[in-house]
């Protein structure tokens, strides 16, 4: 009988997911709305950046119920989002940071050449080649180079420290995490945090390989993430406060 209760819990239908969009405002918003056999009531969330929206509600909720529940949030939605600017910046003349440091967008107009950081006449900035609707998209690919340059070097050298070996390290476009580590010692990480100050850069590398050893939030691992990162607090609260802003940039 406890074979067959067991055979049961792992039978359970997979949880029934739907997406739609969502006019709030002058925005049409992507939601997500996901059953959870768990959930007592009606949660919904802003995802990172503040682009969609993700709704959990009880299995076999109706529709009507999730539309009244929807409606009567309207005005709590439109407060929230309206923090997140979607004008990217992703323009010629326009500001990209790059390790924290604020960097102007030059648009050359050649059609071939490499995205490089430099320096004119003491200003900062990102000289992009190709045509200039495939801006967003070559500083993209060359924040994804940038951001495993820096974590390859940062991951090495915290990694030794705790005496454990990293089987891989990629680079994510992930919404929910800034990193994740898995069992067998496979690091990602989102590139956008190349945006961020070294700092922080430094903390996301020192977390990710503390889980190397503790694979939990546990006060062994947060111990061991402030020894790697000394400065961990002020990390946390710096991507408490702006990490949204970082996701809320459209490079698409």
């Amino acid at each position: 009988m406890f074979a067959l209760l067991k055979k049961s819990r792992k039978t359970r239908p997979p949880a029934k997911k739907t997406e739609r969009l969502l006019q709030v405002g002058e925005r049409e918003m992507p939601i997500t709305i996901r059953e959870h056999h768990q959930a007592s009531r009606i949660t919904l969330r802003i995802e990172p950046g503040g682009r969609a929206l993700r709704l959990t509600v009880p299995t076999g909720l109706a529709k009507r119920e999730i539309d009244a529940f929807l409606l009567r949030h309207d005005g709590w939605l439109k407060v929230k989002l309206a923090k997140f600017s979607h004008d990217s910046g992703l323009r010629p003349g326009g500001t990209l940071f790059l390790r924290g440091v604020p960097h102007r967008i030059v648009h050359t107009g050649s059609l071939r050449g490499l995205t490089e950081r430099t320096e004119e006449d003491g200003e900062a900035v990102i000289r992009v080649s190709g045509l200039e609707d495939h801006l967003g998209r070559r500083l993209s690919t060359f924040l994804k180079k940038e951001a495993r340059a820096d974590l390859e070097i940062l991951v090495a050298r915290h990694a030794a420290l705790v005496g454990k070996p990293v089987k891989s390290l990629s680079m994510k476009d992930t919404r929910s995490r800034w990193g994740s580590c898995s069992w067998d010692g496979n690091l990602s990480f989102s590139w956008r945090i190349v945006m961020a100050p070294p700092l922080i850069i430094d903390y996301l590398a020192a977390h990710e390989v503390a889980h190397l050893k503790e694979m939990n939030h546990g006060p062994k691992f947060w111990a061991l993430c402030g020894t790697l990162c000394p400065n961990m607090e002020e990390a946390r609260r710096w991507l408490k406060q702006n990490g949204s802003q970082l996701h809320a940039i459209d490079f698409s």
